[in-house]
């Protein structure tokens, strides 16, 4: 059986506008956004491998309530808040069923480059990253890497506005101090 809502409004992924009014279509835009989910995934769990079935559970819990999203808001927050709440019940799974193992995110590749300076200053600002208390990464990776604004990321995370601006201002000076006088962080 296939739903289509042909009143459905606008839905915005990435800043691109795009008519949401078949399941194919909602697939063909969830399917741009995967990088950016695993990134925000690799974010929460600091496994590559949570990462990819984190981001696995999403896809297929958003394809089956696809008809339940709202083209009024974009489809990236919608999908990082589903992965996030994913995320919140694993951790509460793991509590009750104790001895799961991490792998460090600074293993993971996505921050590799050809040139082998840069990919060295990548692996040393991802390894920083990953040491930040997860209260500290989740916003700053939100507002750095991902380009969303305070106010998004308040929203997305459940926090206000304040908090936000004060968690990426401690992340962003524990990220100056731990990497050096000589080296500077851009975002």
């Amino acid at each position: 059986m296939q739903i289509a809502h042909a009143n459905w409004g606008q839905a915005t992924a990435n800043g691109n506008e795009a008519r949401v009014t078949t399941p194919d279509q909602f697939k063909t835009e969830m399917i741009g956004l995967l990088p950016r989910l695993r990134r925000f995934a690799l974010s929460l769990t600091r496994s590559a491998a949570d990462a990819d079935d984190l981001v696995q559970d999403a896809c297929a819990a958003a394809l089956q309530k696809w008809h339940l999203y709202d083209p009024g808001q974009p489809l990236d927050r919608w999908m990082f808040r589903i992965i996030r709440n994913l995320w919140i019940s694993e951790i509460r799974k793991r509590q009750i069923r104790q001895g799961q193992g991490h792998v460090a995110a600074e293993d993971a590749t996505e921050l590799q480059t050809a040139d082998a300076d840069d990919a060295l200053a990548a692996r040393q600002v991802q390894g920083k990253v990953s040491a930040l208390p997860a209260e500290l990464s989740r916003p700053l990776m939100l507002v750095c890497a991902e380009g969303y604004s305070y106010l998004e990321v308040a929203e997305l995370l459940d926090i206000p506005v304040g908090t936000v601006m004060s968690r990426i201002h401690r992340a962003r000076k524990l990220l100056v101090s731990t990497l050096g006088q000589g080296e500077r962080i851009t975002t």
